[in-house]
């Protein structure tokens, strides 16, 4: 009887998946971040798989990579493959909790309050709310939905607006009842502020917010900084202070009158907004596209 030829050891998935990625970003530092691995760690794995497979995928420059022809050629072979895989991967797992990720004050103050009443309507759906400021982790592989503040531009997602973004004071109505000079624009330099830090350089913080609004703002008076959104609206309620509130994040407390608008309708539209991110690469599938039109439809 003529045995079969012995079947070649196909490479480590993750040596695959680590090469898909760079290769559809077009770098390591990007497909570091998609995979939420460090750079280094792609690089690896990507040169164990030529060594594996006896080919150079890539032609590496001082900050670049391209692909080589047989990079090229070994792309557009293992891609419908991984395709599949992740396919077959979900349609197994079609039933298991689908894992949104959000940022710190999105979680809290917009998608809390509001995910009782989802469970009440879909009790078949179980969700997973991860919550971070980093956004390497929000978008990490495992990640099916995300809620990210930015532009709109995210490589390797498709990006739906949830809501812009809309920056105005808000303090406790016990704290304005003590200070009533806070409805005015100039008291506030002098005024108790609550300031959150970040580490993106785009955020709004009370200097901005009020050189926007035509106030020289050389020096702030008394400053309490926290690093958490959410900290600062809870210092705010417990009248420590006048914050910056987002909208949509804090109006369900302006609505129930723990916080007011001392300014009244004094704010700054920005080009940035929140948005609802699905991964590209991952096939759709019935679950995820329930949770997106959920969140899609909520006011």
């Amino acid at each position: 009887m003529q045995k079969s030829p012995p079947r070649r050891r196909l490479p480590p998935l993750d040596y695959l998946l680590a090469f898909e990625s760079a290769a559809q970003s077009g770098s390591f530092v990007s497909a570091a971040r998609q995979m939420n691995i460090s750079e280094s760690a792609i690089s690896r794995k990507v040169r164990l798989l030529e060594d594996h497979l006896g080919l150079t995928l890539f032609a590496r420059g001082h900050r670049s990579i391209a692909l080589t022809s047989s990079g090229a050629r070994f792309l557009d072979q293992i891609t419908p493959a991984l395709d599949m895989l992740r396919g077959a991967a979900l349609h197994a797992s079609e039933n298991r909790p689908i894992v949104l990720a959000a940022t710190q004050s999105v979680a809290s103050l917009w998608l809390t309050p509001r995910l009782p009443a989802f469970r009440q309507s879909r009790h078949d759906i179980n969700i997973t709310l991860m919550a971070s400021d980093n956004d390497a982790e929000c978008l990490a592989e495992t990640v099916d939905l995300a809620i990210l503040r930015g532009d709109g531009n995210w490589k390797g997602f498709d990006a739906r607006l949830l809501f812009g973004e809309v920056v105005f004071p808000v303090c406790a109505p016990e704290f304005l009842a003590q200070n009533p000079q806070i409805s005015q624009i100039a008291a506030l330099t002098d005024a108790p502020l609550i300031e959150v830090s970040s580490h993106h350089p785009e955020w709004m913080n009370w200097r901005a917010w009020l050189q926007n609004m035509g106030q020289a703002a050389p020096k702030l008076g008394r400053a309490t900084l926290f690093n958490s959104y959410p900290l600062s609206i809870s210092a705010a309620m417990d009248g420590g202070g006048i914050a910056l509130g987002w909208g949509h994040l804090v109006d369900p407390l302006l609505a129930s009158g723990r916080l007011v608008r001392p300014l009244g309708a004094a704010e700054i539209r920005t080009d940035f907004g929140y948005y609802l991110l699905t991964p590209q690469h991952h096939p759709a599938f019935a679950n995820r596209s329930a949770v997106a039109d959920w969140l899609l439809g909520v006011s």
